[in-house]
């Protein structure tokens, strides 16, 4: 069984842990180590160390260009502003004071062309450094700053070397502006959209940062808890694989090797010693999207057996399908013997009650048939009628207790039987101000103990007309259904909400109604009707609405 686990983050969906984030965090911090001078420097080395480049390569191409005094000043211009980079503190000059810099660059770059003569007309090209340089800051004044330091690094080298204007001079004039303004818009564009893709990927980065860290604090969270419960959990996928369990389920003895196994099985019904198979263990039908609630297995061998109420809900993906579930399993043990321990002692005092009952209403008998006792005679058949509903009790709390009856079976007719007892009923009905309907399908054989099936629909109609207000009607209704005959009883009282459907067959479960408006009953009604029922081989179901009724059907097997 796996441990529970912290949700494992892709490297790329960390934050700066993709290839191009992890580059850009790189870039950022190196410059952010710079400072603002060395940010200056750094923009400034590409044309400086391609100046110093078109240097070696003027001497040893055209060295008599080298030794023009106009071409020396011109790159003792890009001395002068490579020191000025270096040397000045820009952190302390106000914000873009810097573009001085590439400014002069533009012009420094015009009058190295110039003074190289119509040989390096290529030297134009350096302008796209300080032109760049100048645009892609986020302000819109460096790319107008950009353009005009073009335009001046064509007109005055010019006009300082008194060149006379030819075609080619008046071409580069015009258009070398032009071509350095499209590639100043072009670099803020990009720039700009480079920025502002930057800055939605770092809010994402920093989302996913914060959703991750929320994810593991609340693993961490789910952990502390399913850590603390002495509640087995076990979550599995729908494939029925282990997800998690937690500490509960794998320190326990006996869950510990629940795994099915075809030569030891590990779980076991509620009798304790049929084997589960390996199809109806919880996680098996867990993972096939089955739900159920408190059903009681055992786990373990001989006196080390344990009882656990076993618990599961299905989990749903986002979009609908079975995601696999959630198994719980609480220790019900100490519960279930004390449940036994209880029912052994009703059933032994109930058998100690029955013998004098017996006795009373034996001597009762011989009291009436004896003549002399006219004038207590109905004092005395109270006492006799109130000790024979008393030993009735009884022996539904022996048969509650033991959850088996002793039956008589027999061929009867079941219609027979419902019908007895509601002609009967009728008395009751009417004193309570309810109509009694019955619907029958005559005859309906069924080999059954008729006194047990009697005190079934007894039991039934009973409750029906109890729970029914002034004015309300019971149905009784038995029909054939295949190998079944089915008998329902519906009313129209005050009928049963959610909770109280799920306990109705709990020996002396009484709703909250009842016990408020007095409704007579110790609980046992149900209880011992489910179990004559499935004495028989039958079944009973229950089905109610709150305000509306309830219906209660019985499915006997004809044979």
């Amino acid at each position: 069984m796996s441990h529970l686990r912290e949700p494992d983050v892709r490297p790329e969906l960390r934050p700066g842990g993709g290839t191009g984030a992890e580059l850009a965090d790189r870039v950022d911090a190196f410059f952010g180590r710079l400072g603002e001078r060395g940010r200056v420097i750094v923009r400034q080395l590409p044309l400086s160390v391609t100046v110093v480049l078109v240097v070696a390569a003027a001497k040893v191409f055209h060295p008599e260009t080298l030794a023009d005094p106009r071409f020396q000043l011109a790159l003792l211009a890009h001395t002068a502003l490579f020191v000025l980079s270096v040397a000045v503190p820009w952190g302390r000059l106000p914000r873009g004071a810097y573009a001085v810099i590439p400014a002069l660059d533009c012009v420094a770059v015009g009058f190295t062309r110039e003074a190289g003569g119509p040989n390096f007309n290529v030297l134009s090209l350096l302008l796209v450094f300080p032109v760049i340089w100048l645009s892609v800051d986020r302000n819109r004044a460096g790319v107008v700053l950009a353009v005009a330091g073009a335009t001046l690094s064509t007109v005055l080298p010019a006009a300082a070397f008194g060149a006379a204007p030819t075609q080619g001079s008046m071409i580069r004039t015009i258009f070398l502006p032009l071509v350095m303004a499209a590639i100043a818009v072009t670099a803020h564009v990009v720039a700009g959209a480079l920025y502002r893709q930057r800055q939605t990927l770092v809010r994402k980065d920093e989302a996913l940062a914060d959703t991750v860290a929320e994810s593991m604090q609340r693993q961490r969270l789910l952990d502390a808890v399913l850590s603390t419960v002495n509640v087995g959990v076990w979550v599995v996928d729908q494939n029925g694989q282990d997800v998690l369990t937690n500490k509960a389920l794998r320190t326990d003895a006996a869950l510990s090797g629940l795994a099915p196994s075809a030569n030891r099985p590990r779980l076991f019904q509620a009798d304790r010693a049929t084997a589960l198979p390996p199809e109806r263990f919880p996680t098996a039908r867990a993972a096939a999207g089955e739900t159920f609630t408190d059903e009681l297995c055992w786990a373990g061998e001989g006196e080390d057996m344990r009882a656990y109420s076993v618990t599961a809900r299905t989990m749903v993906s986002t979009n609908g399908t079975h995601a696999g579930a959630v198994i719980t399993f609480a220790e019900v043990t100490a519960l279930i013997r004390a449940l036994s321990a209880k029912d052994n002692f009703v059933a032994t005092v109930s058998h100690e009650l029955r013998t004098p009952l017996t006795s009373i209403l034996g001597y009762l008998e011989l009291v009436l048939d004896e003549p002399g006792h006219e004038d207590i005679e109905e004092e005395l058949r109270i006492v006799q009628r109130n000790a024979n509903h008393l030993l009735g009790l009884v022996n539904d709390l022996i048969a509650v207790a033991s959850e088996r009856v002793e039956l008589a079976l027999q061929e009867a007719d079941v219609a027979s039987l419902l019908a007895g007892v509601v002609a009967s009923s009728h008395a009751k009905a009417t004193v309570s101000g309810v109509e009694l309907v019955l619907d029958l399908e005559e005859p309906l054989n069924a080999r059954v103990d008729p006194g047990r099936i009697s005190q079934v629909f007894g039991n039934l109609v009973s409750n029906a007309i109890k729970f029914s207000p002034d004015g309300g009607r019971v149905t009784a209704r038995a029909h054939r259904a295949n190998s079944h005959v089915v008998c329902s009883i519906t009313d129209t009282g005050i009928g049963m909400d959610g909770q109280e459907q799920e306990q109705a067959f709990t020996k002396f479960f009484r709703s909250a109604r009842s016990r408020e408006t007095a409704i007579p009953g110790a609980g046992l009604g149900l209880p011992i009707s489910k179990t004559i029922v499935e004495g028989h081989g039958g079944s009973i179901s229950l089905s109610s609405v709150p305000g509306k009724g309830t219906t209660v059907t019985v499915s006997l097997p004809v044979s």
